[in-house]
């Protein structure tokens, strides 16, 4: 099966493949019960939804090593119930279905290593696959300037495209690629089916790697299905806002 390449990285649905490794980011796991606990009735529906992706996606890919690219739970300051047992149901799966999982600290990963550590995994700053370096994209690593590196992968921004047809809008989770100094940058969508992230027409950037780019010049890939839909250069989306 073909798949899209960026930078020769692989694209297969809201995962990147990159030699035998899976990258995922950003599932925000037990996201419904901090919603509940707002007010806002959400039922809890997203982690079966989210192992039956990943199960097509690996199927497809037939990648036997997995990254989750940080936030793996949701909670800022603590562990809720969910989080707990869906983290740790999550962690298990993915121990059955690959031969080795990384697991890289997000924002929202205070207190994930306690989590980990109950299934002997360890959480990592960063983590290096060939010339790509996998980093959350919260913070700028220093291990930048120490190795060889082409690409730089990041999540964090959780970004969509909001596409207008009259008064609805429609949003698509999508990639964002271009170049951050003198490296390649690929911004993930989330692995969240709760929302589908942050409108890059509207919203301004919360990375500090996109702080730091020509937000006009990266490139956009709407994903739908499995299916990737090259958009061009965010300055030629007659919807673009001058946010910057």
């Amino acid at each position: 099966m073909e798949f899209n390449k960026i930078y020769g990285v692989f694209i297969i649905d809201l995962a990147l493949k990159i030699d035998d490794y899976l990258i995922i980011s950003d599932l925000h796991l037990g996201y419904e019960q901090s919603l509940n606990a707002e007010g806002i009735m959400v039922p809890k529906f997203q982690y079966p939804h989210i192992v039956n992706r990943l199960e097509e996606i690996q199927l497809k890919s037939s990648c036997n090593k997995i990254i989750v690219n940080g936030d793996l739970k949701h909670e800022f300051g603590q562990i809720s119930r969910q989080e707990w047992n869906e983290t740790l149901k999550f962690l298990d799966y993915l121990k059955a279905n690959f031969d080795e999982i990384i697991l890289i600290k997000g924002n929202h990963d205070n207190f994930t290593k306690f989590i980990a550590n109950k299934t002997d995994l360890e959480v990592y700053d960063n983590y290096l696959i060939e010339d790509s370096l996998i980093t959350h994209g919260d913070k700028i690593p220093l291990k930048l300037k120490d190795d060889d590196i082409e690409n730089i992968v990041i999540g964090h921004e959780h970004p969509c495209i909001g596409l207008r047809s009259g008064e609805r809008v429609e949003k698509i989770k999508c990639y964002l690629t271009g170049k951050y100094d003198e490296w390649n940058l690929i911004v993930m969508p989330s692995f969240n089916f709760v929302t589908e992230g942050s409108d890059i027409l509207q919203e301004k950037p919360l990375s500090p790697f996109l702080k730091k780019v020509k937000i006009d010049e990266l490139e956009v890939y709407a994903i739908e299905d499995f299916e990737v839909f090259p958009f061009g250069k965010l300055k030629n989306i007659t919807a673009f806002k001058d946010l910057y």
